[in-house]
């Protein structure tokens, strides 16, 4: 039996990060690195789609390549710098103050799907801007069994009709609680994610950072929560973590549904629950199977109770 592809699109870029407990200098980043890299501690056949500098190192390609991820798909400008961010954390470590952002060869990203991925089972695409998502929609061969998507408030500010095209055309979006009242100009959170499935996706996932994650299907609703940690070190990449863990459990089972969405939106949680620990992406790579599956035990005894209806 094949095993099922996933297809990542988004940025592979540097992060600086400063936050109370220290700063990094430049490091990996980027969505599709958190994303591939979660995603492979589930499952494998995993390609990116991205674009990089002259100035991106080998050995940070490596890291892909040791989990087996399939970088034909990232593009290299020699003309053009690698995307940079810099952002400096609050003391609580939920609001951040973005310092620097060199869009760089992002600028002239245009994605191009590798032949060994045109029919890839799923289709996860970070956030990027809306038309490039499309494109990416619109090269594939066969449809994805299953398409995710990805985005933020400034194409909800900068790219409206973009936005309403591509969300049209997936099946699952995945946003926070403050872009889901953006988008849909409601407060509540269970009214925001049947506006949003009126839009196209049938599946909504909302995500509430350290207040975990709700999901939406019709009128059923999932509330995963977020595993109560002692320290949280470096919230980035949190989200990007949820996606890969999320998409690479569903590609795992091979199964599209509601229970088997409830297993990886657990999943995916699990996974970001580790991201945060240290700064980067150096806790995914060095992260343990037995590790995992001893925190997942951990989200079952959180959320497993008895109890009597009298």
């Amino acid at each position: 039996m094949r095993m099922s592809q996933i297809l990542v699109v988004g940025t592979v870029a540097f992060d600086e990060i400063i936050t109370p407990f220290g700063e990094t200098g430049k490091i990996l980043g980027g969505s599709a690195s958190y994303i591939s890299m979660s995603a492979a501690k589930l499952t494998s056949d995993i390609g990116i789609v991205s674009v990089i500098g002259h100035d991106f190192p080998k050995e940070y390609m490596q890291k892909f390549i040791e989990r087996n991820i399939d970088v034909s798909g990232i593009e290299q400008l020699e003309n053009e710098k690698t995307f940079y961010w810099k952002g400096k954390y609050h003391n609580d470590l939920n609001k951040r103050d973005t310092l620097v952002t060199e869009v760089n060869a992002l600028a002239h990203f245009n994605p191009k799907v590798p032949k060994d991925f045109e029919n890839a089972d799923f289709l996860m695409l970070g956030n990027l801007h809306p038309a490039v998502q499309q494109s990416v929609i619109e090269q594939m061969q066969t449809r994805p069994k299953m398409i995710a998507l990805d985005t933020m408030n400034f194409w909800m500010d900068t790219a409206w009709d973009e936005l309403m095209s591509v969300i049209k055309m997936i099946d699952i979006l995945i946003i926070n609680e403050e872009e889901a009242r953006q988008l849909t100009k409601e407060y509540s959170l269970v009214t925001a994610a049947h506006k949003i499935q009126e839009m196209g996706p049938k599946f909504v996932i909302i995500k509430k950072g350290e207040h975990g994650a709700l999901l939406f299907h019709e009128k059923k609703i999932f509330f995963a929560p977020a595993l109560p940690l002692e320290e949280v070190f470096d919230p980035t990449g949190a989200g990007d973590t949820f996606a890969g863990g999320f998409i690479g459990s569903l590609a795992k089972s091979g199964v599209i549904s509601f229970d088997s969405m409830k297993k990886a939106v657990i999943c995916g949680s699990n996974l970001a629950s580790f991201t945060v620990e240290k700064f980067g992406t150096e806790r995914l790579e060095s992260l343990e199977n037995d590790e995992i599956k001893s925190r997942l035990q951990e989200f079952i005894s959180l959320t497993q109770f008895d109890i009597e209806i009298v």
